[in-house]
């Protein structure tokens, strides 16, 4: 999964998300539902349910070895971060930019806890993703569904 680390998250939306509701039982596991719940038993006592965006990305911070080869960067990002949900759906609908699997996103985190900021901006040029990446994508099996199973996506049955 794709964590946000303080500074620039370069990324390239790679498929459809998936989204829906979530919240952490006290266990710190995760619940989702696509729809959102009338219940939610065990919640943990400082936890809300939120809305979450999840899907598969090019992670460029993890893509690159010291010596510049390519080792793989093909994550799973959700987002619950309404400061980034926001954004990223503002350049979707702007018709100048639009589909978020022509161009790169990057996200800029500062600050921590409850301080906490993030700028996000869409990186030209637009065009598809290149090729390797692509083609690591398509040989990647992942089922964003299992999210809801409580199951890992990358496990494909």
């Amino acid at each position: 999964y794709m964590k946000f680390q303080d500074g620039d998250n370069r990324f390239r939306i790679l498929g459809d998300a998936v989204v829906g509701f979530e919240y952490f039982k006290e266990d710190n596991k995760p619940v989702r539902s696509k729809e959102m719940f009338e219940e939610t038993p065990l919640i943990k006592k400082d936890g809300k349910v939120k809305a979450f965006w999840a899907f598969p990305v090019w992670n460029y911070q993890v893509s690159k070895s010291e010596k510049g080869a390519w080792i793989g960067g093909i994550q799973i990002l959700e987002l619950t971060q309404k400061t980034i949900m926001g954004p990223v759906k503002a350049l979707v609908d702007n018709p100048k930019w639009g589909n978020p699997l022509m161009y790169d996103i990057c996200v800029t985190k500062t600050g921590e806890g409850l301080d906490t900021d993030y700028q996000t901006m869409a990186e030209p040029p637009i065009g598809e993703a290149d090729d390797m990446i692509l083609n690591e994508f398509s040989e990647t099996p992942i089922n964003l569904e299992a999210l809801f199973e409580g199951k890992d996506p990358f496990e494909v049955k």
